[in-house]
């Protein structure tokens, strides 16, 4: 009864853990709130005082969701989706921490129980009859185990001489080109063999799957090895290759082991169809190997559950030295979890799951094949449950219309490039789907379907193939448009050189990159690196405001292209002519106002020492004329009282347009500039903008809203900003007051002739000396404000 209860508790306590830690939406809201308070991702002391259960799964939870919290990341997007068969594999590993401090007796009984139950299940269940099962966490440590287990058996010494027998003949591990990356060198370095022990067996050329071993060439390469005097060990076939799932001739390749005496070992995905009432002849073969390692765990959606190896050996004694079996009862119950989960499934359960995943393999294939761009690969079109696919770029053209013959040399470059940004956006825009990139041989990049692996842990239904079938069939006509246009964009580009340079990036999903190179001349290597960012910048970040749905960036992250702007994906109806002359406008309309701002620098300083030359000039003359006693203050005043000085006030108007320094007297005697120029008449960068910046969009309704007017008037905004107009008046102490009147009517001009991106620099300077014509008019103006 004691036990009872505390099984009872120890699920309790799982529930109340799974609890806490599933509840991460309404934790996740109140985050900005704990987040000053949370500290604990920064390390630090034990406490002394003990906490509670209920505190240490908190911890847990925040540790769990800290990096979801900065990111904004939804939690379902991480997480394997737990069922209730997950929460079963969770309580074994609870439990097998409770069972494990029962007493010996006890302990083997029940371990003995689970562990030949759990044996007995698989076999049965994957069609593998009188076989033994070792289960570990990595699911290349069964066949390690197994290929210490037919050391043994081959080398009879081996036991008492160790590695030194294996000098006489030395070993060989024969695996496919297609197999497992990495598998061949972990297996030598966990079993002290060299890599020359290791044989890489290439796939067929002409005849069969290009994924399959090349069984004629595995066959010639033993006789060699043979003849050279090594011992063929092992052979590892595959039952569903990782990037493309086929299967290898697992019949002739088992008579071939029996024929030279080798172990024939089997692993892969498409294993899991062996629990189905129906199975392909390929598949069926894999129950007559030596061994085969399962994942149930993937393709039943069970967390933290072992791997399980499938292995006949009648001698008990070489599998205990291999370590395939354990005299530990401790170790045994590492099946307990999967005793717990396959207990809670029941076989038909079992069965349904493996069944709804190859379901959703045929079903995207049937809705693929209606797709005229898209090239599918598999295995067999009716059972395979991995489906392969990709953007092809024959069928694109031969569906639009095009021709891309020529396109150019690296032609498989930019279409794995494409397909690689498919597969980034359907895992984007449809997550449960499970869909990932590959990269194959002889394929190149293609987006890989495998439920098998992906639909019992995402929780992937029949609607999430629609859906995904669905955002395929939009994304299609976009790459299809893009491909088409590239070779425009680039013969664009060169049209426009040398202003417009080309970059060829093939690894760039996209219409293409181009750069534009500033024509000034005489600027040494940094300035004109600097000058070179500048533009491209500036000129990024007016694509950018320009309302249009083409993405323009500065392209990959970890690209080696500097300085350059990348134009994504396109739709037919752009023009490409009009975007790249857009792109090269808006580039030397910025040089041009960069070059036209360095030069007003250089005018206005050169006008400012001017207009101080002559401010010095004209008080030096006012002094000479008026004399020393008008320039003391109390003097001065009296003696302009009785005797007024006659002189009338000239300004100095300064001209950017023309770059001059001249006198106001034209303009107090007209009320007006009429003998200058304005910079409307003068060739400046607003006068060569385009006449519109969205030509390039889509005709139609609406499309010409971004009219002539609103492009010149950014222009000549721009202008403005950066020629501001300067405006000084320096008057000195003993000249009199100007005539408002004509102070009016200058600044009355001013303000007409800015609207007319005139811009002057207006300095007036008191003189001595007056015209003729104005000493009345200023005589009396000074009289009066008197």
């Amino acid at each position: 009864m004691m036990v009872d209860s505390t099984l009872v508790q120890v699920g309790r306590n799982l529930s109340e853990a799974m609890r806490i830690l599933g509840d991460g939406q309404g934790e996740l809201e109140a985050g900005t709130e704990r987040r000053p308070l949370n500290r604990a991702s920064i390390p630090g002391p034990l406490q002394g005082d003990g906490q509670d259960v209920a505190t240490i799964l908190h911890l847990v939870h925040n540790l769990i969701n800290e990096e979801e919290e900065e990111e904004d990341k939804p939690s379902q997007h991480r997480m394997q989706n737990v069922g209730e068969q997950g929460h079963m594999a969770l309580l074994g590993h609870s439990l097998a921490a409770y069972i494990s401090v029962l007493d010996r007796e006890r302990l083997r009984k029940l371990t003995t129980r689970i562990l030949s139950d759990t044996t007995l299940w698989l076999c049965r269940l994957f069609r593998y009859e009188n076989g033994s099962a070792y289960f570990h966490e990595d699911d290349r440590d069964g066949l390690v185990k197994v290929c210490r287990l037919v050391i043994n058996a081959r080398y009879e010494e081996y036991a008492s001489e160790g590695y030194t027998v294996l000098s006489s003949k030395q070993p060989v591990i024969y695996q496919s080109a297609s197999g497992r990356p990495g598998l061949g060198q972990h297996l030598c370095s966990q079993l002290g063999l060299p890599l020359s022990s290791l044989c890489t067996v290439p796939c067929n050329t002409i005849f069969g799957s290009q994924h399959q071993m090349d069984v004629a060439l595995l066959d010639k390469l033993i006789k060699e090895d043979i003849e050279a005097g090594k011992l063929p060990l092992l052979l590892i076939a595959n039952a569903g290759t990782p990037g493309a799932g086929h299967t290898d001739k697992l019949g002739r390749l088992k008579d071939l082991c029996d024929q030279y005496s080798m172990w024939f070992h089997v692993e892969g995905v498409n294993l899991a169809t062996l629990a189905l009432g129906q199975v392909t002849s390929a598949i069926m073969a894999a129950n007559r190997s030596d061994s085969m390692t399962l994942t149930p765990g993937q393709w039943l959606g069970l967390p933290a559950v072992t791997a399980v190896t499938l292995y006949r050996h009648e001698d008990p004694a070489l599998s205990l030295a291999a370590g395939l079996t354990s005299s530990q009862p401790v170790a045994k119950l590492r099946a307990l979890p999967l005793w717990l989960s396959l207990q809670y499934l029941g076989h038909n359960g079992i069965v349904q799951k493996i069944r709804h995943a190859t379901a959703l393999s045929q079903q995207l294939l049937q809705k693929l094949k209606t797709l005229a761009s898209i090239k599918t690969s598999v295995e067999d079109e009716v059972s395979s449950p991995v489906v392969l696919f990709k953007f092809s770029q024959e069928m694109s053209a031969a569906s639009s219309g095009g021709s891309v013959e020529g396109y150019c040399a690296g032609e498989k470059e930019v279409l794995d490039a494409f397909n690689r940004w498919l597969g980034e956006q359907l895992v984007q825009l449809v997550p449960s789907s499970g869909v990932d990139v590959v990269d194959l041989e002889d394929e190149g990049t293609c987006v890989r379907f495998s439920p098998l692996l992906t639909a019992a842990v995402l929780g992937t239904r029949q609607e999430d193939v629609e859906d995904l079938a669905e955002k395929l069939s939009e994304l299609m006509p976009v790459m299809s448009s893009t491909m088409c246009l590239r070779q425009d964009f680039r013969e664009e580009t060169h049209r426009h050189s040398p202003s417009l340079i080309y970059i060829e990036d093939l690894s760039w999903p996209g219409l293409g990159a181009v750069r534009y190179e500033p024509q000034a001349e005489g600027m040494d290597e940094s300035r004109r690196k600097q000058e070179l960012e500048k533009i491209n910048t500036e000129l990024l970040k007016k694509l950018h405001d320009l309302d249009t749905d083409i993405i323009f960036s500065t392209g990959p992250e970890f690209g080696t292209d500097e300085d350059c702007i990348f134009v994504g994906m396109v739709t037919e109806d752009v023009d490409v002519s009009e975007l790249v002359d857009t792109i090269a406008s808006l580039g030397r309309d910025i040089e041009e106002s960069g070059r036209l701002l360095e030069n007003m620098t250089e005018v206005v300083r050169k006008g400012i020492l001017e207009a101080e030359l002559q401010l010095q000039k004209a008080n030096e003359e006012k002094l000479m004329e008026e004399g020393l006693m008008r320039q003391l203050p109390l003097v001065g005043s009296v003696l302009n009282w009785f005797s007024p000085v006659q002189s009338s006030i000239k300004g100095r108007t300064f001209n950017l347009a023309a770059g001059s320094l001249d006198s106001t007297e034209v303009t107090y005697s007209t009320k007006a500039q009429t003998d200058r120029p304005s910079l409307q008449d003068t060739p400046t960068s607003s006068s060569k903008r385009l006449p519109g910046q969205r030509l390039f969009r889509r005709s139609g309704p609406g499309s010409d809203s971004f009219s002539e007017t609103s492009s010149i008037g950014q222009a000549e905004e721009i202008t403005k900003e950066r020629g501001t107009t300067l405006s000084s008046s320096i008057h000195p102490p003993t000249s009199p007051p100007a005539p408002e009147e004509d102070s009016h009517s200058s600044s009355d001009v001013v303000s007409e002739k800015i609207p007319e991106a005139s811009v002057q620099v207006h300095t007036q300077v008191e003189a001595e000396v007056a015209s003729e014509e104005r000493q009345p008019e200023g005589q009396e103006v000074e009289q009066s404000e008197r």
